[in-house]
């Protein structure tokens, strides 16, 4: 990684540097952010691999043997049943499918540009398997899950579940002087120029006016220049993680190797693909909560005593137990996207062959 000389360090856009791997560095608010891009194989009737899996780890296969794992999942990839307790977790799918089912009895099958935001708050109990449809070929899955983190106040809400599905979800289309397009995807956090942002659940951190929270995702073409605004209140912290393409220039500093970029927020900084491949970024702002963190596992709380009582309060309600059949529910053979709210019909997005598309 190389950057451009200046005679004042103090003014340069990038805070500090670090190389990609499997779990990407975050900052408070968000807890974790994981960018799953599994290359799977022709389905079987089971919705899993149609190919021997017998040599994995099955039930904890993170091994990307072959370009993919099965994760949790013993027949279909994924993650089965699971609790959650104290934060969110915002999924982002930018190829393939996934089925959600939950403690609530909410069910959704998404992808293709879709987000699922998912916060947990007093407990919740979720499975989100990969099945694989397609039969005759393979079945591609991109992702990105991120942890945001609640505050001390909104722990213990309701749990709360929702979709934005990809048609909904505001855009930005920016052409620089010479014409080259830059697409900014706006899942949360209001951009000056695009249109209104969906609305995050309400107890979340992105729905306080003072969480400044941004979840973008960027597309520059090759050669495309974009100004990035500075994070609208103080305080905010901002990485820009860039993860497709050959180079990226942010202000003056040159980055040449996929990377999380934490960039002084409180200043606009001019973006250049400098590469002759289009570059992709997310980017993940936030003013924090500065509270102290205590985790295990799938709870996140303030306290380790508010741990273990997480612990106990699953082992005694199981958050309200598991209305499915199994643990690893599959919504069926058909492509299509829909959701199921808790007590309401279910809500059918008409697109053909949303496994295959992909969002910026």
């Amino acid at each position: 990684m190389s950057s451009s000389p200046s005679p004042d360090t103090s003014v340069l856009p990038v805070v500090q540097a670090q190389l990609l791997g499997p779990q990407w560095p975050t900052l408070d608010p968000f807890l974790f952010c994981a960018h799953h891009d599994d290359a799977y194989p022709a389905g079987n009737a089971a919705f899993g691999p149609a190919v021997p899996i017998d040599d994995r780890q099955i039930g904890s296969d993170f091994s990307r043997k072959d370009g993919w794992s099965m994760y949790h999942g013993d027949t279909v990839p994924g993650f089965p049943g699971h609790p959650h307790r104290g934060f969110e977790t915002v999924t982002l799918v930018r190829k393939g499918l996934i089925d959600h089912s939950d403690s609530l009895g909410a069910a959704a099958r998404f992808g293709g540009g879709d987000v699922q935001w998912v916060t947990a708050g007093k407990g919740i109990v979720h499975s989100e398997m990969f099945p694989l449809l397609n039969a005759t070929a393979p079945n591609p899955l991109e992702l990105f899950q991120i942890w945001l983190n609640l505050p001390a106040r909104h722990k213990m809400v309701e749990p709360h579940f929702t979709m934005l599905w990809n048609e909904r979800i505001p855009r930005l289309e920016h052409r620089d002087a010479a014409g080259r397009k830059t697409t900014v995807t706006v899942v949360a956090g209001a951009l000056p120029g695009a249109p209104a942002p969906l609305s995050p659940p309400p107890e979340s951190w992105a729905s306080q006016p003072e969480g400044d929270v941004a979840i973008w995702t960027l597309h520059l073409e090759p050669g495309a220049e974009w100004t990035l605004p500075a994070a609208a209140g103080a305080g905010a912290q901002r990485m820009l993680y860039f993860f497709v393409g050959e180079s990226l220039r942010v202000g003056p500093q040159e980055v040449d190797r996929h990377a999380a970029l934490q960039l002084r927020a409180g200043h606009d900084w001019l973006l250049a693909n400098t590469g002759t491949t289009p570059v992709e970024c997310l980017l993940l702002q936030g003013r924090p909560i500065a509270e102290p963190v205590a985790q295990y596992g799938p709870f996140v709380m303030n306290t380790q005593a508010e741990i273990m009582q997480a612990m106990n309060d699953y082992r005694r309600t199981q958050f309200g137990g598991w209305p499915w059949p199994d643990q690893d529910p599959v919504h069926g053979t058909a492509a299509r996207r829909f959701a199921r709210y808790p007590g309401q019909a279910s809500e059918e997005i008409p697109e053909a062959s949303p496994a295959t598309s992909a969002a910026g």
